[in-house]
């Protein structure tokens, strides 16, 4: 299904969540000297507009990143914030990214990015906001780039997959797919993001996954449905491999969560 538009959603606590796990790995892989990959398989349209008509008509980023902010979760040098005030000094401060403008504004020279989204004006959206030199735009079904992109080159790295989860197909779907995946490559942190709905259609997933991969950062936060009747009632990522410091990064993230 091609229905689903980030833009009503961009910059909410989800977002937050994925993001800065997302951020937070990103950075410690940059530390070291060697290039890595980057591949994202529902890169969507990589750059959204806060002051937009679709975020004033749910009001989720203000319940959002603006909210966590104001409450000073994260300091100007945590990566996180370097990537948004990246994007925001190139595109003003009501402009938020996607994940793939947060790899992109902490990746280096050395490393590739591939980014997959097959919903046509999302990908030519992408397209346009995508300003990184070299990175390569594939418009196709990203769970049937992710086998064909692995391993990449350099094998070391990370893939985030992030769909909308609008089919009930998905929640059986990601786990035979995440473990083909770590077959063909066994070195790579690949992540999963998906949300925690009050009706639990995720939780056979996340009892599969955990099964599979007893090892793997499996880190879900709640948060208050973002108006009446909403299902969505928190955030998850299970992350392959985790990089040194994601756990502790995690931790604090719950903290967080819970106060509010």
């Amino acid at each position: 299904m091609l229905s689903y538009q980030h833009a009503y959603h961009a910059g909410n606590l989800a977002d937050v969540h994925k993001h800065a796990l997302l951020a937070s790995a990103l950075d410690y892989l940059t530390r070291k000297d060697k290039p890595l990959s980057y591949l994202e398989t529902h890169a969507g349209r990589g750059l959204y507009a806060l002051d937009g008509a679709e975020a004033a008509k749910t009001g989720e980023a203000a319940a959002g990143i603006a909210r966590v902010e104001d409450l000073g979760w994260f300091a100007p040098d945590h990566p996180y914030m370097r990537a948004l005030a990246a994007v925001r000094a190139r595109h003003g401060a009501q402009a938020y990214p996607g994940s793939p403008l947060v790899a992109e504004a902490l990746l280096r020279p050395m490393d590739t990015i591939q980014l997959c989204e097959l919903h046509p004006q999302e990908f030519s959206a992408l397209r346009s906001a995508t300003r990184r030199s070299g990175a390569v735009l594939h418009k196709a079904d990203g769970r049937e780039m992710a086998l064909a992109l692995t391993p990449p080159t350099p094998r070391r790295g990370i893939m985030l997959i992030d769909p909308s989860f609008e089919e009930k197909a998905d929640y059986t779907a990601m786990p035979k797919l995440i473990g083909h995946i770590a077959k063909k490559w066994n070195v790579g942190i690949i992540g999963l993001w998906y949300p925690m709905l009050a009706s639990g259609a995720q939780e056979a997933m996340v009892r599969t996954l955990r099964r599979d991969f007893p090892e793997a950062l499996s880190h879900e936060v709640r948060f208050p449905p973002a108006r009446e009747g909403h299902g969505m009632i928190g955030s998850g990522m299970f992350i392959v491999n985790p990089p040194w410091g994601l756990v502790g990064e995690a931790e604090r993230l719950s903290e967080l969560f819970a106060s509010l």
